[in-house]
């Protein structure tokens, strides 16, 4: 079967997406200890997690005031971001994966903060040290949490031994954090045969970035067209059809890909078989079926995305946080509730807003002047500028020929339970003939994305 992969694509402003926001210190291992573990300035801000969040923060809090010694910790030697990496795996035109990567050295040169390629194995906030695996012990006067989150497989399959939950984590590849999984599901799509490709999005709870196994099955369904395989997308979801921009997806499906995607809404996956490449699900008839009926079937592409926790990260700095691990805030602000030193951001916070992209972004704009003002000894008003009207904009591909794509937005605003709360709309644009998806919606997903990326990284 003949692939098609073509690179590269062009990169524009903002302006199209409503509402995306508004000396050389990059430490190597051997000098990483004496250059970091120094005692802290009394305006030292430590960073830890370079994603959308960390990236901005670090950039932001230097561009306001550089008398603030920032320093960026991240384990990982290079960004992916993982916002528009459906349309790698849908094959759009002029997408590769060299378009998803950033050197983290080049912004940390640029406006002067300290990058740290290590992992950080505990955090003293008595002491007020980052302890790393290779650049030993960073001191701060602020501590900035920006993990990300982790899979939870042991919660959502309780009866499977590490050993089942590390080769289905293989070879299934959940393709929700960076790295090397989209390039496992890229691989795999491009290997497949004939056949059925199985979408399992988290069983429930939240996870990041709602919209993202809906996307990745308009985007595989338009890989398997393209690519003339013989083929189905198969969701075994479990929340009957009632997902983020769900009517939009569904009438996308529907126009689309009727003949390729299948919704499947009342489902509860049991088990998966690499080896033999089967999965095994109950499907209900509906909320009051109780029994269900029990299917095995064959995959081609197997993407199970667990149930979403938060980076370990949180409880390691031993500051209060829920269930699930993602840390409790401070009223309306970013700060921790447990301690008045240290922030946190992206998707690790509880406040009830959408974890996506945009959204740290925006909270990272929000913590920073929390942070400067600290620094300074003024007062922040954490409800100021609230509601915020399109904080958040979240862009998702359906179609590849032409491309065409959906949008949310969300407003933030301070909700009367004490956190920051998001309410979200799914416009139909002017150029959608009455559809929630359009060309011109495509074009501005491209845009956000090139827009965000040339924030953070140059």
């Amino acid at each position: 079967m003949a692939m098609n992969r073509r690179d590269t694509f062009k990169i524009a402003g903002v302006a199209a997406a409503a509402a995306v926001m508004p000396s050389m210190a990059v430490a190597t291992e051997a000098a990483a200890t004496k250059e970091v573990a120094k005692k802290a300035s009394g305006r030292s801000v430590v960073i830890i997690g370079a994603g959308f969040g960390g990236l901005t923060m670090a950039k932001a809090l230097r561009k306001q005031d550089k008398t603030i010694e920032v320093t960026l910790i991240e384990k990982r030697s290079m960004h992916m971001a993982c916002p528009l990496s459906n349309g790698l795996l849908g094959g759009l035109d002029d997408m590769s994966l060299s378009m998803f990567v950033g050197d983290y050295g080049q912004p940390a040169t640029k406006y002067g903060y300290t990058f740290v390629n290590s992992e950080v194995v505990s955090i003293d906030r008595k002491a007020k040290e980052v302890h790393t695996s290779t650049a030993g012990a960073v001191s701060y006067d602020i501590l900035v949490l920006s993990p990300g989150i982790a899979y939870d497989y042991e919660k959502q399959f309780p009866t499977w031994s590490r050993e089942k939950i590390a080769h289905v984590a293989a070879a299934c590849p959940a393709a929700l954090m960076p790295g090397n999984e989209h390039v496992a599901l890229k691989r795999q799509l491009q290997d497949m045969d004939d056949g059925t490709v199985f979408i399992v999005p988290p069983a429930k709870g939240k996870f990041r970035c709602p919209p993202a196994p809906y996307e990745r099955a308009a985007m595989i369904a338009n890989y398997i067209k393209n690519e003339g395989i013989k083929g189905k997308v198969v969701v075994l979801d479990t929340r009957g059809g009632k997902f983020a921009k769900g009517k939009a997806f569904k009438e996308s499906w529907k126009d689309l890909f009727a003949d390729i995607i299948e919704y499947k809404g009342l489902t509860e996956v049991t088990d998966v078989d690499p080896q033999a490449k089967t999965i095994t699900y109950t499907e209900y008839a509906n909320i009051d079926d109780e029994k269900g009926t029990v299917k095995t079937e064959k995959y081609e592409v197997c993407n199970l995305i667990p149930i979403n926790k938060c980076s370990p990260v949180i409880a390691m700095a031993d500051i209060e946080h829920n269930g699930a691990g993602y840390a409790l805030m401070d009223g309306y602000s970013f700060r921790s509730k447990t301690d008045a030193n240290v922030y946190v951001i992206g998707d690790a916070v509880t406040h009830k807003i959408p974890p996506s992209g945009q959204t740290a972004i925006w909270g990272s704009h929000r913590a920073t002047g929390q942070i400067i003002a600290q620094l300074n000894g003024t007062v922040n008003d954490p409800i100021a500028g609230l509601p915020a009207k399109a904080a958040n904009v979240c862009f998702s591909m359906v179609g590849g020929k032409p491309e065409e794509a959906i949008m949310v937005t969300h407003t933030f605003s301070a909700d009367k339970s004490g956190v920051l709360k998001g309410k979200g709309a799914v416009p139909k644009p002017k150029d959608g003939n009455g559809k929630f998806r359009s060309q011109g919606t495509a074009i501005a997903t491209r845009e956000w994305f090139g827009g965000v990326m040339r924030e953070m990284f140059n």
